[in-house]
């Protein structure tokens, strides 16, 4: 009797399997996809061995005001006091525990993907020279704010045309000592930064890459382009080269600005165990990475899995929402440092994201690691000394 019913149950199992996935079929057909994936080609990730052995030092973390902001993409620090740009379009100074908001590039109502164009979203801040703040907003452009009293000024308008078109996800910045020049991103030319997960699938290399700002001249200079999804920047201690962190390829690119090999570009880490973010200097000489995924080796790595299947993320997102998606993506946070030449030195796990979620950046000040995250509503610091 048993391999009568199991019989059945095949049967009856396929017969419902085909009667569901032929109209499925059909739907997807005629849904439109928003995107229009190209297929990648990644090599194998890297083994999770050595300098990248899985640890759980990230969940020595301490969480600072939870609840209290929401998606601290990127940090600094003028002395002790901390200063950050967060998901409802504000600039945020925090001195002594106390959060104030000092700034807001764009205007109210915030809170939905909907209203990121109007509300603003401070993505990459940095300090100039004179104590200002210098901001990257993925909708409005290059800003400088004033640390005391929040006054804002234009530096670079999305709205100018540059080179024939106009920046639509204005990324990270990084500042000379002098203050001069601001090296910035524009991640891509169709999608905004709400459509973030689309541009990462869909894997085009649409943006102007690499842009340079001179403050005297007010002149901006496109310097790289082709990039798929250039994220992060970080002028090296020397000043010589500029450091970009290109997303979707798993890898940072480096672009010389002086120098022998001046306007020249070359790889500086390939094949990276997970999506870099943003990236900053560290206290060794080297720099700190902030994944914002990771690829698991061993083990399954879902970017992997698609990228030379457009197919497949084609139905994947007739079928589901960006936010659906982002939900699949197993949580997994990750930082690694690397030395002045590009090896990795060592690196912090939170495998499941249990303490930091989401990372976006690690900036180190006094001893310390602070953590950035876009979908986060907490800082998180850690103890240097103790891990």
């Amino acid at each position: 009797g048993s391999t009568y019913s199991s019989k059945v149950f095949r049967v009856t199992f396929l017969t419902l399997a085909a009667s569901l996935t032929v109209p499925l079929l059909g739907v997807t057909v005629l849904l439109n996809c928003p995107i229009d994936p190209q297929p990648i080609s990644l090599k194998e990730p890297p083994l999770l061995t050595g300098a990248l052995e899985p640890n759980v030092k990230l969940r020595k973390a301490e969480r600072l005001w939870e609840n209290q902001l929401y998606g601290p993409e990127s940090i600094v620090n003028i002395g002790d006091v901390l200063f950050t740009g967060t998901a409802d379009g504000k600039i945020i100074k925090i001195k002594d525990g106390e959060i104030q908001t000092i700034s807001r590039i764009g205007h109210g109502p915030c809170g939905t993907c909907e209203d990121e164009p109007t509300c603003g979203r401070p993505l990459g801040i940095r300090v100039g020279p004179n104590n200002t703040l210098f901001v990257a907003d993925a909708y409005y452009g290059l800003y400088e704010v004033d640390p005391d009293t929040g006054e804002t000024k234009m530096l670079v308008s999305t709205k100018k045309v540059i080179e024939g078109q106009k920046l639509s996800f204005v990324n990270d910045l990084t500042v000379t000592q002098d203050g001069r020049k601001i090296y910035f991103t524009d991640s891509s030319s169709k999608w905004q930064r709400r459509d973030y997960l689309f541009l990462i699938m869909e894997g085009t290399d649409d943006g102007r890459h690499l842009l340079e700002y001179d403050t005297v001249t007010k002149e901006v200079k496109v310097l790289m382009v082709g990039l798929r999804f250039p994220n992060g920047v970080q002028l090296s201690p020397a000043e010589d080269f500029v450091l970009v962190q290109e997303t979707t390829m798993a890898r940072i690119r480096r672009y010389y600005v002086s120098g022998l090999m001046k306007g020249g570009a070359d790889m500086f880490v390939e094949n990276m165990p997970g999506l870099p973010d943003n990236i900053r200097l560290s206290s060794s000489g080297g720099y700190w990475v902030a994944m914002s995924a990771v690829r698991h080796n061993p083990g399954f790595s879902l970017l992997d899995f698609l990228a030379e299947k457009p197919w497949i993320k084609k139905m994947i997102f007739k079928l589901l929402s960006q936010e659906t998606v982002t939900n699949f993506v197993p949580k997994y946070s990750l930082v690694v440092e690397l030395t002045e030449t590009g090896s990795y030195r060592r690196s912090f796990h939170d495998p499941n994201g249990v303490m930091v979620a989401y990372v976006s950046e690690a900036h180190e000040h006094n001893g310390y690691l602070y953590l950035g995250s876009f979908r986060s509503p907490y800082i998180c610091r850690i103890n240097l000394q103790h891990v």
